[in-house]
């Protein structure tokens, strides 16, 4: 049961105050986290488009080089040990919100020369074909960051979101609820102890 007096709506009121200040605090950070979830969406989706386009542009100079080099070419060249590709993974945070940043250890694109085939006896297709297909490795090594990063930013919106609704849904509410009983009942006391003093001293002063 809840007392109906005053120091007790003095705790609800304190409450209250600082339920609402949370409130507020997490409505101000869900808008950053959201502003910030816009700005990297944009290289995100550029990211992934310069993927399709690479990838585009690969299968079809792969395609002419297997139609001027032959399939037991490329077949000899895919067969080549593959080269390892190293990548370190740390910690980061952005605005509060921890994520796995990917490095690649070493430089993806590598010159014709370092590509581990004699360039003098392939078209200029096999390279561009390579070329681009490097580049798609390393977009997708970014994308792979960014994925992570709008994983997180959208999980910590979500988590914000549900905080935000809870207080201003359920608890603010129930607090103000309380108050405006609390307060009507300590109103309703206070009238009737006036207008039972008012009764005693028109008793007291007897018939004039």
């Amino acid at each position: 049961m809840i007392p109906a007096n005053r120091t007790y709506l003095l705790q609800l009121q304190e409450k209250r105050r600082s339920y609402t200040g949370s409130l507020h605090i997490l409505q101000a950070r869900r808008q950053a986290l959201i502003m910030e979830l816009f700005r990297m969406t944009k290289p995100f989706l550029h990211s992934r488009a310069r993927i399709r386009s690479e990838y585009g542009v690969a299968l079809s100079e792969l395609h002419q080089s297997r139609l001027l080099e032959g399939r037991e070419t490329l077949a000899a060249l895919a067969a080549m040990p593959a080269r390892p590709i190293g990548v370190e993974i740390s910690r980061q945070s952005i605005l509060g919100v921890a994520y796995k940043d990917m490095r690649v250890q070493g430089e993806i694109l590598r010159p014709p020369l370092e590509r581990g085939y004699d360039v003098g006896r392939t078209t200029i297709h096999l390279d561009q074909a390579i070329d681009h297909f490097e580049r798609i490795v390393a977009a997708l090594v970014d994308l792979a960051v960014f994925e992570n990063k709008l994983k997180r930013l959208s999980v910590e919106i979500i988590a914000i979101s549900r905080k935000i609704k809870i207080l201003d849904e359920k608890i603010l509410p129930r607090i103000q609820r309380q108050i405006h009983g609390i307060t009507q009942q300590i109103g309703e006391r206070e009238r009737e102890e006036y207008f039972r003093l008012k009764r005693f001293k028109e008793l007291s002063a007897g018939p004039r």
